[in-house]
């Protein structure tokens, strides 16, 4: 295996972001996502789904202290799709049977915001949440409050629908990251003890269960554990997951057997990626969220263990998902049915599910593959992902969101046609399934270990957002500072402060939208090699050393392989790693007359709207109406010619409802 070039994240608290794009998103996250998302999670947001998630633990742990677990089966449990289903009396467990993971992912935020900002106030509150989480655990180690409330007896037999293993991958991860923020542990030993407790039940050994969970998480989260632990039986774990899944006879069919219910099997095991083993596994198929997460944890596993079968299965997978299955933006998953994956090239954009969570699994792939190899394509993709699939999921104001991700929009087909009504067309305050707001502020705060990684003779950038960051490189410690405004200029400057003179290799990616770039190494034109998509330079690195670089921000007018018939005959534009579209506030009703033409000359404009973007500019042609007939001669077609202006793709729905679309008719 190709271990030479392993690399790590760095440290995420000796990473400073310095970017001005970046720097002002994380703020937002510090003080007003997460305040405003603790509101949700306590029910105080007038108007919002509702979330229940606080009660339930406060609720678990009043029934452990009272050692009355499981006497109450009450309130209602909704399914994925939402529909409420009553479990008796009421005041009891209330929303969906994942709903402790809402709490976990909040947690992990504010672990990843006090490494980079120290908050007594925040930290405090936190500690409360972590006291209130641990009240509720039971003896054994057991951690999950649906189970906590409606009855212990019943754990762990539905596997593949009730996310028990799914909620303690998000506690763990949580724990694992508030551990590194405060060195406080009392949340991880808690969720050490639950981990031996499923150890316990699960593995390959004679009289352990053969299961897997049926949404995946569990896998990356062990590695997590492994990692701060050193512990190897959590990757053993974690290896293990992996290896069982889809594996005969199928655990799914036997657990529903098992249980006695009178229902008879009739799911598609391919939602749940247990269809087949996954070294068998072709393509990407199911529920993309879960596959994405399986995807992940197995890069992580290949890596670690050293295993070239399941890597190469990783890189199968990557390639299907990304040359054949990923929309413009990196969105995935093109059908609300499910929210899954389909065939290829079936990406359209009006019906798209998109959901920002798969979009987040797909960046926290490309990660692991980039750990495994520093190559381009998988910088390319997490950057189109940073920059225009994940955060299009949330208001500039930190106070709205998107579960589905279109890239076409006409409210009125949305809101008469039952067909299109999961696509919203404006962010909604809550989610009763709030999976994605959650998760866009996790990422948001842990931006700093997405940038860069290294390893013992090696440093790569990844995405060149400014940031100061600090590693071990041939047993010297190195800081390395890039600044610029990315991603609206493409000048770059890279600052070397070795503690001493260290060789080392430094390699930063040029983008796949740059057909050109000019180097300078201290003042001096290089032309360096470029390999794998990253421009290396290895020499001995003195204080002082810099590096400008300098990516043309040309606008680029894209088309979609003919393959794809959403969007055949239609184009869209990008500058750099930013997808634009065309929004109605701007250019009116009716987006589906305009055509542009392929030659079409661009003027872009630095404006201080939607927190300051670079808007692009370029005369269009809209066709005109006919006069009473429905159906006439194409030679009749008449047009006006307009000037229009594009905005990020991100930035679209902070002006009021109102068409978009990211793909033109070409003229």
């Amino acid at each position: 295996m190709r271990t030479e070039l392993f690399t790590r994240e760095p440290d995420i608290s000796k990473v400073r972001v310095t970017d001005n794009f970046w720097k002002q998103r994380m703020e937002l996250v510090r003080t007003k996502v997460l305040p405003y998302e603790w509101d949700a999670l306590n029910d105080r947001i007038e108007g919002a789904a509702s979330s229940h998630a606080v009660a339930n633990f406060e609720l678990a742990a009043k029934l452990t202290v009272e050692h009355k677990v499981g006497t109450i089966k009450a309130g209602s449990v909704r399914t994925e799709q939402g529909q409420a289903v009553s479990s008796g009396e009421e005041n009891g467990f209330e929303g969906f049977v994942f709903q402790d993971s809402d709490i976990a992912k909040w947690l992990e935020t504010v672990a990843y915001t006090l490494m980079w900002k120290k908050d007594a106030e925040l930290e405090k509150t936190a500690d409360e949440v972590i006291d209130l989480v641990c009240a509720a655990q039971q003896e054994d180690g057991y951690l999950d409050t649906f189970y906590i409330i409606n009855g212990l007896d019943k754990r762990f037999t539905n596997l593949q629908d009730n996310h028990e293993l799914y909620c303690l991958g998000h506690l763990l991860e949580a724990a694992v990251a508030y551990t590194d923020a405060t060195g406080k542990d009392k949340l991880l030993k808690a969720l050490i003890r639950y981990v031996d407790y499923v150890d316990g039940i699960f593995g390959p050994e004679p009289g352990k269960k053969k299961g897997y969970p049926g949404h995946e998480e569990i896998e990356l989260a062990l590695v997590k554990l492994f990692r701060i632990t050193g512990n190897k039986k959590y990757l053993k774990l974690a290896k293990f997951f992996i290896d069982q899944r889809g594996a005969e006879p199928n655990y799914f069919v036997e657990e529903c057997r098992a249980r006695n219910d009178g229902k008879p099997y009739t799911d598609d095991l391919s939602y749940y990626q247990a269809h087949k083993p996954v070294r068998k596994q072709e393509v990407a198929i199911g529920h993309a969220v879960r596959a994405a997460y399986l995807y992940t944890g197995m890069a992580d596993v290949a890596r670690l263990t050293k295993d070239d079968s399941l890597l190469e299965t990783c890189e199968r997978l990557w390639e299907d998902v990304t040359k054949k299955q990923m929309y413009i933006t990196g969105s995935i998953g093109s059908s609300p049915v499910g929210e899954a994956f389909t065939f290829d090239y079936d990406l359209p954009g009006d019906s798209i599910y998109g959901e920002t969570c798969a979009a987040i699994g797909l960046a926290f792939f490309a990660k692991r593959m980039l750990m495994i190899q520093p190559k381009g394509e998988y910088g390319d993709v997490l950057e189109k992902l940073l920059y225009n699939g994940i955060i299009s999921g949330i208001s500039l104001d930190g106070t709205r969101f998107f579960y589905v991700n279109p890239l076409e929009v006409y409210p009125k087909k949305n809101h008469m046609d039952a067909r299109f009504r999961h696509v919203k067309t404006e962010r909604q305050k809550w989610f009763g399934c709030a999976c994605c707001p959650p998760n866009i502020a996790r990422i948001t705060a842990s931006l700093g270990s997405f940038l860069s990684s290294y390893n013992d003779d090696s440093f790569y950038t990844h995405i060149p957002a400014g940031a100061e960051t600090e590693a071990v490189i041939s047993g010297n410690r190195v800081g390395i500072a890039v600044e610029g405004n990315y991603p609206w200029d493409g000048d770059i400057t890279v600052r070397f402060e070795p503690e001493k003179n260290t060789e080392f290799t430094y390699g930063i990616r040029i983008p796949s939208w740059c057909d050109s770039f000019t180097a300078e190494l201290n003042g001096v034109k290089i032309e360096p090699a470029v390999s794998d998509g990253y421009l290396k330079i290895k020499r001995v690195f003195k204080a002082g050393d810099e590096l400008k670089l300098s990516l043309p921000m040309d606008v680029k007018i894209m088309e979609a392989d003919c393959r794809v018939r959403s969007c055949f005959g239609r184009v869209s534009i990008m500058r750099g790693p930013v997808v634009y579209c065309l929004e109605e506030a701007d250019n009116g009703p009716d987006l589906h007359r305009v055509r542009i033409s392929e030659n079409a000359e661009f003027s872009a404009k630095e404006e201080k709207d939607l927190n300051g973007i670079t808007a692009l500019y370029c005369m269009g042609f809209k066709e005109l109406p006919g006069e009473g007939e429905l159906y006439k001669p194409a030679s009749a077609r008449r047009f006006e010619t307009i000037k229009l202006r594009f905005i990020p793709y991100y930035a679209w729905a902070n002006r009021g409802e109102g068409e978009m679309t990211v793909w033109v008719n070409r003229y």
